[in-house]
């Protein structure tokens, strides 16, 4: 398997990290290629696809045992699933499969061309083994089941971000922190109303609580 490229996202740490590609739609990254593979014409026609799906490496969960099963944040941590019914990142081989939006095709001088897109899923830095066109007459089933996982979509959180609070996050990255902190990044087993995380996205560090459905940011601070 060979790294083709690497996306740059604004997620610079696992926590607050969408839990599936599409959640926070506004997330902007960057594909920019591995000198070896940066040839125009191996993007010829790429621009005529709304959405991609990215092929890339789990590179923050590398394990040199595997376990049959594991514990999805869904499930609170509490009930195991067999790992192939799941989409845990502990996995045989650790890759992940995410589909995003194709923004944009910007031609770069030091860089080649780089690809602009919205909605992943992926840690800043991660190496991207391969890209395929999302073609919506074969990959879409709306009659599709989700097993388990339909059975525990949460509703979104009630997100409190208070003006003075608010304004501290550049207008560029307003709609991506407030859809991040409506999914509710906490892990599903922690539940103390009065604990305060800090979620971190580009350059700025979101302190917070949650009560119930209410998410209550507290302080922002520039890293």
């Amino acid at each position: 398997m060979k790294i083709v490229a690497r996306i740059y996202t604004g997620f610079v740490e696992k926590f607050g990290i969408p839990r599936q590609s599409g959640l926070a739609e506004a997330a902007l990254g960057r594909i920019v290629f591995e000198p070896e593979y940066r040839v125009k014409d191996a993007l010829r026609g790429i621009d005529g696809y709304s959405h991609l799906w990215l092929i890339w490496k789990f590179s923050e969960a590398e394990r040199e045992e595997w376990s049959p099963t594991v514990r999805p944040p869904r499930l609170g941590g509490n009930k195991k699933m067999g790992v192939f019914a799941t989409r845990s990142p502990y996995r045989p081989n650790p890759i992940g499969l995410s589909s995003v939006r194709l923004v944009g095709v910007e031609e770069t001088e030091n860089e080649g061309t780089v690809l602009i897109v919205s909605g992943a899923d992926i840690l800043s830095g991660t190496p991207i083994y391969d890209i395929k066109p999302y073609l919506a007459f074969t990959d879409s089933h709306p009659d599709a089941v989700g097993g388990f996982a339909d059975g525990v979509r949460d509703d979104a959180l009630d997100v409190d971000f208070p003006e003075e609070l608010l304004y501290l996050i550049p207008d560029s990255d307003k709609e991506t922190v407030t859809d991040l902190l409506r999914g509710d990044p906490r892990p599903h087993y922690q539940s103390d109303p009065e604990r305060v995380y800090g979620m971190i996205y580009g350059k700025r560090e979101i302190f917070f609580k949650v009560d119930a459905k209410r998410l209550t940011v507290v302080n922002v601070k520039k890293r």
